[in-house]
């Protein structure tokens, strides 16, 4: 079995607990203190927000500031266009900021938006119906 852990630097790390506990992520306390919190995804997924100062402990170089480029693009599954349009919702609510237009490829729905921190996810749909 893999695990996959997505280790993301945040500006604010209150904030950001904040703003996933509002889009119903839970949070592994025995991996959290106050300069990482570990987000659960799924059973073998986690996404481990790290302070600035954490992060750039496991990285050569400086830290990247989402707010000026991308650093990277975390794609989550949904199960409905309505649950992309849902989440997309609690997301700008919760304080994220619009990214991009929704999007549509064929069998995929999907939208974007940035969190607090400036770091980009997306909630995509994929239709496999074959319809």
């Amino acid at each position: 079995m893999r695990m996959i852990f997505v280790n993301l630097p945040v500006k604010d790390l209150p904030a950001t607990r904040r703003f996933f506990n509002a889009l119903g992520f839970s949070f592994n306390e025995d991996f959290s203190d106050d300069t990482a919190a570990c987000m659960v995804v799924d059973e073998n997924i986690f996404v481990m927000h790290l302070t600035e100062e954490k992060f750039s402990q496991f990285v050569t170089g400086k830290v990247g500031d989402p707010e000026q480029q991308t650093q990277v693009l975390t794609c989550l599954s949904a199960s409905s266009r309505q649950e992309v349009d849902d989440f997309k919702a609690k997301a700008l609510a919760a304080g994220g900021r619009e990214w991009k237009p929704n999007m549509e490829f064929g069998p995929m729905y999907g939208c974007s938006f940035q969190d607090v921190n400036g770091n980009v996810w997306e909630f995509m749909h994929m239709d496999q119906s074959g319809g």
